[in-house]
């Protein structure tokens, strides 16, 4: 059975810095990029940043380029998001998600996490 779990939501002050874990359990996890999304409420899903499978090369959504960095630990079969000076309208949930494609940045994923709850109070 395929899991991903998210962690390391929570509520924080503009400004602020949070570290999202996400661990993937049931496959082989370097057999997947990762990437991950956010949806605010009442607004769609959207891409927030991707990784492949050795972590040598990323991309970001340009709302958070520069502010948020994404990495994997493949020993950990982990993925985290580093998210630094956050705003106000990074408030969302946060969801990791695994793509077992051939190209990168994939067009699509497989699997998907339950998401975590990021605030950031202004």
């Amino acid at each position: 059975q395929v899991q991903l779990v998210e962690s390391g939501g929570g509520l924080v002050q503009a400004g602020g810095s949070l570290r999202l874990s996400c661990v993937l359990s049931g496959r082989i996890f370097t057999n997947y990029h990762m990437g991950w999304f956010r949806q605010a409420p009442g607004k769609e899903r959207e891409f927030v940043a991707t990784i492949n499978r050795s972590g040598s090369s990323t991309s970001y959504s340009d709302s958070v380029k520069g502010r948020f960095t994404i990495s994997r630990d493949n020993a950990k079969d982990t993925v985290y998001l580093q998210m630094n000076s956050l705003k106000p309208e990074d408030t969302a949930d946060y969801f990791c998600a695994a793509a077992r494609s051939t190209s990168f940045p994939p067009r699509a994923y497989d699997y998907w996490g339950q998401g975590t709850q990021v605030t950031v109070s202004s």
